[in-house]
């Protein structure tokens, strides 16, 4: 079901809604790129989980208007908005790859509201102390974001030409074209049905510009706009070992600053494990079982804190 919601400064946001109406609403940030109709567990697995399922584009992606010198910062007002408009006083939030920093920005900022939040292969602050940030990220990473601190005018025409030639071939945008992917996410790609709805991801990410990528970018390498320590929520930090677009350094990183934490990791998954694990992340988000998190994909949890109900 796709809706339209107005944020307070008239832009437009596209939200769409799978799973049970009468269930526990998670809000599912998408990654970057990405959108609202990103990898998703099926209808029948979120009505038997009791979840209500909210995924919406963030500004300058699918059918939502560019917010443009947006921080990671900004995405709580954007998921109050959407909140507020469908009359929800609580909810979680789970964050894969680009969506993990603005899953954390809601949790830190709007904490009597978010009960849980989990970050799936997530990243760390540009400026993170003591992290080599861009070791083990693969070459087409490192690019993007050297081109990023050339300047926003260079990354427009980067990403603008990119998105150009992905328009008349949008295989283009799957990542199994990368030399450098570990052969786990080779595995999870060769499934017909996610590579068709990473297609469609990427199709609906796209269809007015390239704006929403180029502008998660831009936030990512600048100061996100809270602090970590103002997260009072159980946060759970999921990560593949050979993950080599958001490399596990960043949830080691974020897992020693995060109070109330469990960080899983799962040996030999890499960063599309994500999308196969998501299931049972959404389960922990509602219920509270880590179990099955743990168990998906040989996790094992490698810290935690001592907060009752967690876990």
């Amino acid at each position: 079901m796709t809706k339209a919601v107005v944020t307070r400064d008239g832009r437009r946001l596209t939200i769409e809604e799978w799973g049970d109406p009468r269930g526990h609403p998670v809000f599912l940030l998408h990654g970057t790129p990405g959108s609202r109709v990103g990898p998703r567990p099926r209808g029948a697995v979120l009505y038997r989980g009791g979840i209500r399922l909210l995924a919406y584009d963030r500004p300058g992606y699918g059918g939502s208007d560019r917010w443009q010198g947006r921080a990671v910062a900004d995405a709580a007002a954007d998921v109050e908005a959407v909140a507020d408009a469908l009359g929800l006083e609580h909810f979680a939030v789970v964050g894969r790859s680009g969506g993990g920093p603005h899953a954390l920005a809601c949790a830190a900022l709007l904490p009597r509201r978010v009960t849980r939040a989990a970050v799936l292969v997530g990243i760390a602050p540009r400026d993170a102390a003591g992290l080599d940030w861009h070791a083990g990220m693969t070459l087409a990473n490192r690019r993007a974001y050297a081109i990023a601190d050339s300047g926003a005018e260079q990354l427009t025409a980067w990403y603008e030409a990119r998105v150009a030639a992905a328009r008349a071939n949008p295989t283009l945008m799957l990542p199994f074209l990368d030399p450098q992917l570990p052969e786990a996410d080779r595995r999870v790609m060769s499934d017909f049905g996610i590579k068709a709805m990473l297609e469609s991801n990427f199709t609906e990410a796209f269809r007015e510009s390239a704006a929403g990528w180029i502008d998660d970018t831009l936030a990512f390498i600048t100061p996100w706009g809270f602090e970590l320590d103002r997260i009072e929520a159980p946060v759970l930090l999921w990560h593949g070992t050979e993950d080599v677009f958001a490399p596990i350094g960043h949830s080691r990183w974020l897992a020693e600053r995060i109070r109330h934490v469990r960080f899983v990791v799962s040996r030999g998954a890499a960063h599309f494990g994500a999308v196969a694990v998501l299931p049972y992340v959404l389960g922990w988000v509602v219920a509270g079982s880590l179990h099955a998190v743990e168990q998906a994909g040989r996790g094992r949890a490698v810290r935690s804190a001592a907060v009752p109900g967690l876990g």
